[in-house]
């Protein structure tokens, strides 16, 4: 599978049970990457209405979405740690709020397994700036 994930300068991804932040335009690049691969995203109810508005792919939201995910579909990952599911991964897509938000879940993975393929940034519709990450191992 490939694991999504959305990190802060400090490696935060959630604070008190919720997502640290939000970005359409973030969404639209997840949603995006599915459509073109024609594939599907999973993802946590909690997950799902960031992407329920997007032109239409294929997503699949189920508490336990990343056991029901194949080897080439993408699970976005917000509130859970990102560790349990790494050796499942193939690829990690990490995008950075380039901030600092409060967190008491933090990307867990340590990254000396995987090798950055590709570096891309965008602007946000609230973030100035969006650094997306995709890795490899």
């Amino acid at each position: 599978m490939k694991l999504i994930v959305c990190i802060d300068d400090r490696g935060g991804m959630a604070f008190n049970q919720r997502r640290q932040s939000r970005d359409r335009a973030l969404c639209e690049d997840v949603a995006s990457m599915v459509r073109d691969e024609g594939v599907t995203l999973f993802c946590s109810p909690y997950s799902a209405p960031l992407f329920a508005e997007l032109s239409p792919f294929s997503l699949c939201e189920d508490a336990d979405y990343a056991a029901r995910a194949g080897v080439h579909d993408y699970c976005f990952c917000e509130r859970e740690s990102p560790a349990a599911y790494a050796p499942k991964a193939t690829m990690l897509i990490v995008y950075r709020w380039n901030r600092h938000y409060p967190s008491d879940l933090k990307f867990d993975i340590s990254l000396d397994a995987w090798t950055l393929q590709t570096t891309r940034e965008f602007a946000g519709n609230s973030h100035e700036k969006i650094t997306k990450e995709i890795y490899v191992k």
